[in-house]
């Protein structure tokens, strides 16, 4: 329920933040609520994930992106993660998530997503993700970027994130 208000939250607000290009940076700023916290008064590792997924709707609300795929029923899933977490964020700390599309392939978009407190990164990951259909099936990287003015082309992806996408490639997606 905690995440399911603060997705409404965010999707009020998103329309008064202002707009970023559809591959970011996008900083999108939370705070640390006690329901956030495991039985070590810190941010629970799960909770860092849901906190990544409501960023990501926010870079595609504020760059209108999310606007034109939900009416072409096409809706984002996550096929890889990878997170490393540097500190630990506590109770009512605010912190922003700052998401960025670092590149994509034939299949996936790479996004890198930065939790930051105080300008220190407290937590880094990669995430592997793509679109797939309501009717079937899934939606090419390039199709999606082509729902907004002007796409951008393809950044060339940072060595650190094409071998850990590569290697992430290694695994059979359905």
């Amino acid at each position: 329920m905690n995440l399911l208000l603060r997705l409404l939250w965010q999707a009020i607000f998103a329309r008064f933040r202002s707009s970023v290009s559809v591959l970011g940076p996008c900083r999108t700023p939370f705070t640390v609520l006690p329901t956030d916290l495991d039985v070590l008064m810190h941010v629970n590792n799960g909770v860092y994930l849901s906190m990544m997924d409501l960023a990501r709707v926010d870079l595609m609300q504020r760059s209108g992106l999310f606007a034109p795929i939900y009416k072409k029923g096409w809706y984002p899933v996550v096929v890889a993660q990878s997170i490393r977490y540097r500190r630990s964020l506590r109770a009512f700390q605010r912190f922003v998530i700052e998401t960025r599309v670092l590149g994509w392939d034939d299949k996936a978009f790479i996004i890198e997503q930065r939790f930051e407190w105080q300008g220190d990164v407290v937590a880094h990951a990669l995430v592997r993700g793509r679109f797939r259909s309501k009717k079937g099936g899934n939606v090419p990287p390039g199709e999606i970027v082509a729902t907004v003015p002007n796409p951008p082309a393809t950044p060339t992806l940072p060595e650190y994130a094409a071998q850990w996408n590569a290697d992430h490639r290694l695994w059979p997606e359905t």
